[in-house]
């Protein structure tokens, strides 16, 4: 796991994680470290391990799709750390450990031995991080968060929608794999700080700030405006730019759409969309002279657009209007994308071989390093891997088989 495909050492080769979170959030923090050569080692419940292992699965027994996806690169070891032996043995593996990364309710590790002054004693270098739905000093903080919960309390809600609807949930988990990304950025940069230092920090991550993160544009709205960034469907969230919409294409299919965007900062792309539609007449019409003036006409600009879209398939009008250099972008489905020849080669869909489903594609690690690249390999199965780290910890396979039976593993 730690070696790129042509055999050199990969970015984080010799970072041992171990890794407590379940569902998203903490996941995505942890495989995104796995697929940049990190040993990552899931500490799991012993009778059920991650929730997400069952969650949404559509086989009683067999690990879901959606942990599959989550846990790519990982090792697995069982620990009740409840039971005083199982305690024991992941204090063994803290000594050796670069980084804990844990999703649990607020208090959780401090109840169970283990909170931040503790591993400080266990391993000064250790780097501790912790995801939360809000900050533990705040008034929410032992209120329990998902993604949709991060997302309201976010801001990300509030801006997306039509302008007379109601707030709508984005599609993306941005407040499970956006905050577990937020802290994968911050472990990284706390074991480049542990270099110079030699010692190690917590790490807090709250979903409620990750998605105020992704959402600055729209405090840019807010101060230009004096009010809440308002919900505008697919026009800018800053009110200043105009095509900024999603149009229908030729074809009857749910996502037969082009989006196209122009720039605020001038009038060259405008310029271009009325070459490539053959409407060079307006380039000099009033209502389209600045884009101030073309959102201020936003149903004109948008109804002359559209007319044209009807003529061409998403993909057609994409490549028609890229070409001569205006953002425009075809409205693929994840059956589209999955599909995509040159996404495949690029590896951004990979397949993988479970041992209980077979074959199966999932996304790959879209950062591409040109001295690290780790192959893709499936999630681990529930305490797959017990004998063979608990054995380089010094436990015999008497041992480990003594204390699966006593349920500390």
């Amino acid at each position: 796991m730690n070696s790129s495909e042509d055999g050199t050492k990969s970015a984080l080769a010799g970072i041992r994680v171990l890794d407590l979170a379940q569902f998203e959030a903490g996941t995505s923090c942890t495989e995104s470290l796995a697929w940049m050569g990190a040993d990552v080692i899931k500490v799991e419940e012993p009778t059920m391990g991650d929730q997400g292992r069952a969650a949404s699965t559509d086989q009683k027994g067999v690990d879901s799709y959606y942990f599959m996806l989550l846990n790519a690169n990982k090792r697995s070891v069982t620990c009740n750390l409840k039971h005083e032996k199982g305690r024991a043995m992941f204090k063994a593996l803290l000594e050796q450990a670069d980084v804990v990364v844990e999703n649990f309710s607020l208090g959780v590790m401090e109840r169970l031995g283990f909170g931040w002054e503790e591993l400080k004693k266990i391993n000064p270098r250790l780097i501790f991080a912790q995801i939360k739905g809000f900050a533990p000093d705040g008034p929410y903080a032992k209120f329990l968060a998902f993604d949709n919960i991060a997302q309201s309390v976010g801001g990300a809600l509030s801006i997306t929608g039509e302008r007379d609807g109601r707030p709508l949930r984005p599609g993306i988990t941005v407040g499970d794999t956006g905050t577990g990304l937020h802290c994968a950025l911050g472990i990284m940069a706390a074991l480049l700080q542990r270099h110079v230092t030699g010692r190690g920090q917590r790490i807090e991550v709250a979903m409620q700030d990750a998605v105020i993160n992704f959402s600055r544009i729209a405090y840019a709205s807010q101060a230009l405006w004096g009010k809440a960034a308002p919900r505008v469907g697919n026009q800018s969230v800053m009110g200043t730019s105009s095509p900024s919409e999603c149009y229908r294409c030729k074809g009857d299919g749910p996502n037969d759409y082009c989006y196209v965007y122009t720039t605020r900062a001038g009038n060259h792309h405008w310029d271009r969309i009325l070459k490539v539609m053959g409407r060079e007449d307006l380039l000099n019409d009033a209502r389209f002279a600045s884009p101030q003036e073309r959102w201020e006409h936003r149903e004109d600009v948008d109804a002359l657009i559209e007319s044209w879209m009807k003529t061409r398939t998403k993909v057609e009008a994409m490549t028609e209007l890229g070409e001569a250099g205006v953002p425009a972008g075809a409205v693929f489905d994840t059956n589209e994308l999955l599909h995509d020849p040159h996404l495949r080669k690029r590896g951004m869909f990979v397949t993988i071989k479970h041992p209980v489903r077979g074959d199966f594609v999932m996304p790959g690690w879209p950062v591409k390093m040109s001295e690290s690249n780790v192959p893709i390999t499936t999630a681990p199965l529930l305490g797959q891997h017990n004998e063979e780290i608990y054995g380089k910890l010094g436990y015999t396979p008497e041992q480990i088989a003594q204390l699966r039976n006593e349920k500390a593993i």
